[in-house]
C-alpha cells in the first residue's frame, strides 16, 4: 500500500465518522424539538379554550341584575392581557425564562380574576340556577385540568430535548446546528393547582 494512501484512509474515515455523527444528532434533535413543539400547542390549545369559556362565562353573568361592574371588567381585562404574550417554541429569542414567566403571569392574573368573580356569583341566587352558567361549571374544571396536563407534558417533552443538546459532545454541533436549549414552564407557588372553580352552591 502506497504510504500516501494511509491519511487519505484515515481522513476519510474520520469525514464518514463525522458525518454519520451530525447526521445522528440532527435528526434526533429535530424529532425531539417536534415533540416539544406539538406539547407547547397543547399548552397553548388549553389556555385558548379557557379563555374562551370565560367569555362564555362573561356574558352569562352579564345577564344578571346590577351584578358588580368592576369584578366583570377586571376579568375582561385579564383575559385580555392573557392572550397577548405570543411565544414561538423554536424562536431562541422568543423563547426565553423570561416570555415564559409573563405568558405565566398573565395566566396568573386571568385565574385570579376568574375566582375573585365566582365568588361574587355567589350573591346572585339567579345565576346559582342558571343552566349555561352550571353548563360553563363543569367544562371550566375539565379545561383547568386538561391545563395542568397539558403544562406537565410540556415539561416532560422539554426534558430529552434539552438533555440531547445539552450533554458533551452534543453541545458542539447544537450552536452550530441552531437547536439551543428551553427554558421549563415553571409555575408560581400554587399555581400548579387548577383555579379553585367550585360551583357547589349547596355547601
Amino acid at each position: 500500500m502506497k504510504k500516501w494512501l494511509i491519511p487519505v484512509i484515515i481522513i476519510a474515515i474520520l469525514a464518514i465518522g463525522g458525518y454519520s455523527w451530525g447526521k445522528g444528532f440532527n435528526n434526533t434533535a429535530v424529532q425531539l424539538n417536534e415533540n416539544v413543539s406539538e406539547a407547547w400547542g397543547n399548552v397553548q390549545t388549553s389556555y385558548q379554550r379557557r379563555n374562551d369559556l370565560i367569555g362564555n362565562l362573561v356574558k352569562t353573568v352579564q345577564g344578571a341584575a346590577d351584578f358588580e361592574r368592576g369584578t366583570l371588567e377586571a376579568v375582561v381585562k385579564a383575559r385580555a392581557e392573557a392572550t397577548k404574550p405570543e411565544i414561538n417554541i423554536n424562536n431562541a429569542e422568543d423563547l426565553s425564562p423570561e416570555k415564559l414567566e409573563q405568558f405565566n403571569q398573565a395566566q396568573s392574573g386571568l385565574s385570579s380574576a376568574l375566582s375573585r368573580l365566582l365568588l361574587v356569583v355567589e350573591r346572585y341566587p339567579d345565576l346559582k340556577t342558571n343552566q349555561n352558567f352550571l353548563k360553563l361549571q363543569d367544562e371550566l374544571v375539565s379545561t383547568e385540568n386538561t391545563i395542568n396536563t397539558a403544562r406537565t407534558r410540556y415539561n416532560e417533552a422539554i426534558k430529552p430535548y434539552n438533555i440531547h443538546v445539552k450533554e458533551f459532545p452534543n453541545t458542539i454541533l447544537a450552536g452550530m446546528f441552531g437547536f439551543d436549549d428551553k427554558p421549563y414552564f415553571d409555575a408560581e407557588v400554587g399555581a400548579e393547582k387548577p383555579v379553585d372553580v367550585d360551583f357547589d352552591f349547596n355547601k
